[in-house]
């Protein structure tokens, strides 16, 4: 058998009576006279193994496991006893009877629990690996992964293709300081990492590209603000042919798709304009209206 046959976190009532090898890290081990509960976790989410002293290597190897500690599980997925169901989880009706119980790594006590929501962001950055294992944390890259592509399908279905630019660059005058990288060959002479595509953005339209995107990172050596550190990502989009209303209603689409799709949110079609009059009215200056 392989060493995970089977996702802990999806393994369900359609799995009982079958031997499956699961894989993971341990987020409770609890201990309840006798028969030893584990709640195994990956990035589904939890399965409950049960250890019975019936089986005594399997059980004595499971008193030896603590928090984190990253397992293989071989054992008969089993309904769980009427009355200890736990509807919230997707595998709450059933649990695993572990028969071989592996430990593939061990772990220090944790700094922290992971179900902690009380973080300060030191205690978070210090220990990135075990504050990237928080649902929290998993769940924000899973979005972000989500609306990326999204964003992709949308701009395909458009006719966009994604093309790759240059990373290493020469500096252009724009208004941020480059970020500059040594040549090994040329002696005394840099590349810069680019604060944006534009120049290649501009020149694939020349060529007749047509429509051109990257979801790209761009790199500015300049203090931070409150939503942008020196290197960033941001979604570049290039189109040829087009006027302002339909670039605007071409983008106000792919919101509105990234939005129904990812968060099944439905926002309004159109979007709601100001007139010039409106927006002088409710922002009181031109500048604060190009700050909005």
């Amino acid at each position: 058998m392989t060493i995970r046959s089977h996702a802990a976190g999806l393994t369900t009532t359609e799995q009982i009576g079958q031997e499956i090898s699961i894989a993971g890290w341990v987020n409770r081990r609890r201990d309840h006279g006798g028969v030893i509960f584990i709640d195994l976790r990956d990035k589904h989410g939890f399965v409950q193994v049960v250890c019975d002293p019936d089986r005594k290597d399997v059980f004595s190897l499971a008193e030896s496991v603590r928090n984190e500690f990253c397992i293989q599980v071989k054992g008969l997925v089993r309904a769980r006893p009427t009355g200890t169901e736990n509807l919230d989880l997707i595998t709450g009706k059933i649990e695993i009877l572990c028969k071989e119980l592996v430990i593939l790594n061990t772990s220090v006590t944790p700094p922290f629990q992971l179900d902690d929501d009380n973080l300060s962001e030191t205690t978070r950055l210090t220990h990135r690996v075990l504050d990237l294992r928080r649902p929290q944390m998993q769940k924000n890259l899973r979005l972000r992964y989500d609306v990326a592509m999204e964003c992709r399908r949308y701009l395909d279905a458009a006719e966009f293709i994604d093309i790759e630019t240059p990373m290493l660059t020469k500096s252009t005058p724009e208004g941020a300081r480059d970020y500059l990288v040594p040549s090994r060959v040329h002696d005394g002479q840099f590349f810069a990492l680019p604060q944006s595509p534009q120049l290649f953005k501009q020149l694939l339209m020349v060529a007749g590209f047509d429509r051109y995107y990257q979801i790209v990172k761009c790199f500015r050596d300049e203090d931070l603000r409150a939503d942008r550190q020196p290197e960033f990502t941001q979604i570049d989009c290039e189109t040829s042919f087009l006027n302002e209303i339909e670039i605007r209603d071409l983008f106000e689409d792919m919101i509105r798709h990234i939005f129904k799709k990812v968060m099944q949110v439905e926002l309004a079609n159109p979007f709601p304009v100001l007139t010039y009059a409106e927006a002088m009215k409710r922002f009181g200056s031109i500048n604060l209206i190009c700050e909005f």
